[in-house]
């Protein structure tokens, strides 16, 4: 006699869709072994190739949003995986009405990182140090961040996985790279960091340092597990990152910085003190910057309201933001914008 059906969903394994690289495996993993837990289910991992992995152009050039993106969901609505999971800021601002984002965990560091030759810090880099990184955001912000402090660097486009990067730095080729903190974490190379450049440095994309883990919408069970997962502190931030870059009309390649964080805990956590999490919070800060790639003009601007306890104050909290950096010039500064 055949098992019931719901039997068999109950015991078959949950198919997770991931990126190939090292990194995509190591946060997939993490994730598969949480959804485990809370499903009693085994999790496994499907790797899937996507435009953004064989193509070799930059990001910008091949339209960066979703690059990364369409092919998980594609096999997500073809039924042959259950669920997937992304990095956050790769995904488009717009969410498609059959797929749920059903949980955003905790949130990784946000920042950005330098892995510089000789042990380097930022400010020590000599003369004409070349600057690898992929990211026009990157860019505008060192640029004008080395400007105003009389330094002289050049920024140098690149791609690649953390390995192809960093091997830059290793082989001569570049003095230093920028990589986001929380790719270095997630495969267990923090150390090789030489510097934490702050967020008041440079702002990271929107939504860095978060995961995205999305299923069909129709899929009612499923999305309540994986909820189980969601943090409602990093959701709101990311919402109101993301309200930021979709109010600007700009795709994940343009040079937008956004951070949404909660002031008492985020600087002394940035000076590395450990009580930061013992404190009460009750307002969100806002900060989103553009600029022009060479750094001559940044548009940057925050604001703080209550901490959002809902998806429509989260959104709001970014256009609104939004349109203050339009009305200062934000539009002029990002080239040709996504539409």
């Amino acid at each position: 006699m055949s098992e019931p059906k719901e039997q068999n969903r109950v015991s078959r394994a949950l198919r997770l869709g991931t990126r190939r690289s090292k990194l995509a495996m190591a946060q997939s993993g993490q994730v598969a072994e949480a959804v485990s837990r809370v499903t009693g289910r085994p999790v496994e991992l499907v790797e899937i190739t996507t435009y953004g992995d064989t193509s070799r152009e930059h990001l910008a050039a091949i339209g960066g949003t979703g690059v990364f993106v369409t092919a998980l969901r594609d096999a997500l609505l073809r039924g042959e995986v259950d669920f997937a999971v992304h990095s956050l800021k790769d995904l488009p601002t717009a969410q498609p009405g059959d797929l749920a984002l059903a949980a955003v965990p905790v949130r990784e560091d946000p920042r950005d990182v330098l892995v510089a030759r000789d042990g380097l810090k930022f400010a020590d880099l000599p003369a004409g140090a070349r600057v690898g990184t992929g990211s026009p955001r990157r860019m505008a912000q060192l640029n004008a961040y080395a400007r105003s402090h009389g330094m002289e660097i050049e920024t140098v486009a690149i791609r690649g996985n953390v390995d192809t990067r960093i091997g830059y730095v290793r082989g001569g080729e570049l003095d230093a790279v920028v990589l986001a903190a929380a790719g270095l974490n997630r495969i267990g190379r923090a150390d090789e960091a030489t510097d934490l450049l702050p967020a008041d440095v440079v702002l990271p994309a929107p939504g860095q340092g978060a995961l995205a883990i999305e299923c069909a919408a129709a899929d009612a069970d499923l999305v309540a597990v994986l909820a189980e997962l969601d943090d409602p502190f990093t959701r709101a931030a990311v919402t109101a990152e993301r309200s930021l870059l979709a109010a600007l009309e700009a795709g994940c390649s343009a040079p937008v910085g956004a951070l949404a964080d909660l002031p008492p805990l985020s600087d002394p956590l940035e000076q590395g003190d450990p009580r930061a999490d013992r404190r009460i919070v009750k307002e969100m800060r806002l900060r989103g910057v553009v600029g022009t790639t060479d750094g001559s003009t940044l548009v940057q601007l925050s604001t703080t309201g209550p901490v959002p306890e809902t998806h429509e104050q989260a959104m709001a909290l970014g256009s609104e933001l939004a349109a203050e950096m339009l009305a200062k010039g934000a539009a002029g500064l990002m080239g040709e914008r996504a539409h």
